[in-house]
C-alpha cells in the first residue's frame, strides 16, 4: 500500500466555525505543532481574500519546518479572463507558497447554475489554472469541488474535469464530497471507478454534514486514494 500524505486544513476550513478567529500569531504557532505532529502539508489559507492570511504567508517563510510543506489555496481564473490576468492566481503566485490547491467545479449543474458559465470554458478554466501555476514552478493540486454529487449526475463530465486537471500537470486530483452526503460504500465505489479510469494520483476532502467524514476517508483510502485533506 502507498504511503497516504496527510493535508490539513485547520487554517482554513477548520477555522470556518463560528466563534473561531485566528490571529496570524496563532497560525503561526498552528503550523509549529502541525509540523511537529509529522504533517506533510498545511494550508495556510486563500492569499489576497484577508490581510492575516497575505500577512501568514508572509511570515511563514521564515519559519524552520522539519516535515510539513506549505500550500496556498485559491480557485481556477475566472470565466473569461486568462490566467495570466486572474487576480486570485496572482495573489497565489505572490505568496510564494510552494504548493497550490486550486479549486474547481467538477459538476455541470454547479458550472451552469452558480458560475453561469459553459462547461467547456470550465475545462478550460481548470486546464489554463493548472498550466499557468506549474509554468511558474509550484506544485498544483486539484481540489474538484462537488466531484461526488456530480458524478452521480454526469460522470463523463466530472471525469472530464479531473482529467483536464491532470493533463495540464496537478500532481494530485482530489475528490471532494463538498455537500457532505455521501456515505462510505458509495465513496468507495466511485474513487474505485476513478482510479481505474485515471493514472493521476487521487486525494479526497470530506464533509462532516452527515458524521461519517473519518469512514468516508478510510473508504477512499481503501479503493486508492493517497492523500487525504482534512483539520
Amino acid at each position: 500500500m502507498e504511503t497516504v500524505q496527510l493535508y490539513d486544513t485547520t487554517l482554513r476550513d477548520g477555522s470556518q466555525q463560528e466563534g473561531i478567529s485566528l490571529s496570524v500569531e496563532d497560525k503561526l504557532k498552528i503550523t509549529l505543532k502541525l509540523d511537529e505532529l509529522g504533517v506533510g502539508f498545511i494550508e495556510g489559507g486563500w492569499p489576497g481574500s484577508n490581510p492575516k492570511d497575505s500577512a501568514y504567508f508572509q511570515q511563514v517563510k521564515s519559519l524552520r519546518l522539519s516535515n510539513a510543506v506549505i500550500a496556498a489555496f485559491g480557485s481556477t481564473r475566472r470565466a473569461g479572463v486568462s490566467a495570466a490576468e486572474d487576480g486570485t492566481l496572482r495573489a497565489l503566485a505572490e505568496s510564494e507558497a510552494p504548493v497550490v490547491t486550486l479549486v474547481g467545479k467538477a459538476s455541470d449543474m454547479q458550472v451552469t447554475q452558480i458560475l453561469e458559465t459553459s462547461l467547456e470554458e470550465n475545462l478550460a478554466m481548470i486546464s489554463d489554472s493548472v498550466a499557468y501555476l506549474k509554468s511558474l514552478g509550484r506544485r498544483v493540486f486539484f481540489d474538484a469541488e462537488h466531484f461526488f454529487d456530480g458524478f452521480q449526475a454526469n460522470p463523463d463530465y466530472a471525469l472530464q474535469c479531473a482529467a483536464a486537471a491532470a493533463d495540464a500537470g496537478a500532481e494530485v486530483v482530489v475528490l471532494c464530497d463538498t455537500n457532505g452526503g455521501m456515505l462510505p460504500h458509495q465513496i468507495h465505489d466511485i474513487v474505485t471507478r476513478v482510479s481505474q479510469a485515471m493514472a493521476v494520483a487521487l486525494g479526497i476532502h470530506t464533509h462532516n454534514d452527515c458524521d461519517v467524514a473519518v469512514a468516508n476517508s478510510l473508504a477512499a483510502i481503501e479503493a486508492g486514494a493517497v492523500h487525504v485533506q482534512g483539520p
